[in-house]
This record gives structure tokens, C-alpha cells and sequence, in this order.
């Protein structure tokens, strides 16, 4: 099976946050001295890995992400999310459009580069030949991550399909997410929206939470997997002190 970038292997775990710079990380992550520019900087003196979610809202030019390939240090993974003229305008029609400018980005990041995250609008019903198509005009080399949060995607048709294409899906915490602990390829790929029942984003994760988080990461690598996981409730600072918490566990 394709393995992402950075020297990620079976067996190997990882955990970070959506997102990196954050005014509201100040005291949390950041001093309050430090300039946003050195941001990622400091970040990855504390964590491996970052999902980027800029790219979401604006997909910038290679030189962006050349840009940040010359500021990570050896061994750091970032993922990255696909813009939502894809995933969200278009919803996976004709993505073709994408192909050449999903790979230059991911070219750009060189050994850095992990999977694309392909977030799904929860409105967005069960379509597998919309879904297979979208997967087969992806850059090749390039792994991709599926956010599928319609309840309908999920099915054991769907996880055939991902298999084939060796996408991992996604599994999700978070309110109104139907979490399913899926394994489709060799990596698993986990977001932490919150804990919070009612709202996304909201809320710091309990220790029984993350324990049996942890119980499941472990059953995941000892089954021969390799595990992404970001924390996306980065509220108050709540995403780091959960991310520090987790990887705590799992060392």
C-alpha cells in the first residue's frame, strides 16, 4: 500500500492540530512576543505534524507551499486539506480541473507532503461513482483522506471503494459525526472536532476520553496500521493541550 511522505511507516504515530496560527494560542502554545511569522517555527518544536487548513479556503500557488517546505525541519509531516471549490463548490463534479494544481502543491512540499484530505460538506449524500471518480483524477503518488460526514456514506460498500483506491477514511469525533473506527488502507486518519455534543470545535476532551482514544490507537498500530491524528477544537488552546495530552499517552 502507498505510504505518504515524511518517513511515515507502519506502526508509526502521529498527533498535531488543524492549523497552527492562532491569536488565541498566545500562553497556550506562543508567547505573547512571538511574531506570527515564526508561528510554524515554534510550532514544530512541539509537534511532527500539522494539517493544513488555509488551503481549504484560498488553494495557494507552489511558491506558497515551497514557502513553507524551506521553514519545516527534516521529518515533518504536513497534510493538507483540499480546497473546498472542490470538495464544497463543485462537490467532487469534474475534478479534473484540480488535478494539475493539487499536484504542483503537493510536488512543492517535497518529503514533508502527507495525504490530501478530501472534507465532504454533511449535505453531500452517498454517491460512490461521484466519489470514485473524484479519487481516480487525483495527482498520482499522492494518498488521499476522505471526511465523508453524510450518514449515508457510511457502509460497507463505501469502505470497498476506498480500498481500492487506497484511501483511508476518516474518522471523526465530533457532534452530529457518526464516528466509525474504519481502517481502509494502511494509514488511519483521525479529526477531533470536540467533545462537545451539540457543537463542532467546542470543548477540551476528558481523560477518559483520551485514554480510550488511546486504546484505540494502540489496536490500530498493533494490527499493523500507521495513525494521523489532529485535534480540530482549537478554542482557548483546547487542541494543543489535548494534542500534548494524547501523544502523551501513546509514548
Amino acid at each position: 500500500m502507498t505510504t505518504p511522505g515524511a518517513g511515515l511507516r507502519a506502526g508509526d504515530v502521529r498527533v498535531g492540530t488543524s492549523g497552527w496560527s492562532y491569536d488565541h494560542w498566545k500562553d497556550v502554545l506562543y508567547s505573547r512576543g512571538t511574531p506570527s511569522g515564526r508561528r510554524l517555527e515554534v510550532y514544530a518544536e512541539s509537534f511532527d505534524t500539522v494539517e493544513l487548513n488555509t488551503s481549504f479556503y484560498h488553494w495557494p500557488r507552489a511558491e506558497g507551499f515551497r514557502a513553507w517546505e524551506a521553514r519545516l525541519p527534516e521529518g515533518f509531516l504536513m497534510t493538507v486539506k483540499a480546497p473546498r471549490g472542490l470538495t464544497h463548490a463543485r462537490k467532487l463534479r469534474s475534478p479534473q480541473l484540480w488535478t494539475e494544481r493539487l499536484a504542483e502543491g503537493m510536488a512543492a512540499l517535497g518529503g514533508h507532503a502527507g495525504p490530501l484530505l478530501l472534507q465532504l460538506p454533511p449535505d453531500l449524500e452517498r454517491d460512490d461513482e461521484r466519489l470514485s471518480a473524484a479519487l481516480d483524477a487525483l495527482p498520482a503518488g499522492v494518498p488521499a483522506a476522505v471526511e465523508l460526514r453524510h450518514p449515508s456514506w457510511v457502509h460497507d460498500d463505501v469502505f470497498a471503494l476506498l480500498e481500492r483506491h487506497d484511501a483511508s477514511y476518516c474518522v471523526m469525533s465530533g457532534a452530529h459525526l457518526r464516528c466509525e473506527l474504519s481502517a481502509t488502507s494502511e494509514l488511519v486518519y483521525v479529526r477531533f472536532h470536540g467533545p462537545d455534543r451539540e457543537r463542532l470545535y467546542v470543548g477540551s476532551y476528558s481523560d477518559a476520553d483520551l485514554d480510550w482514544w488511546a486504546e484505540r490507537i494502540h489496536e490500530w498500530r498493533a494490527a499493523g496500521h500507521s495513525v494521523l491524528c489532529y485535534f480540530n477544537n482549537d478554542g482557548e488552546g483546547n487542541a494543543v493541550r489535548d494534542a500534548l495530552s494524547l501523544r502523551g499517552r501513546l509514548e
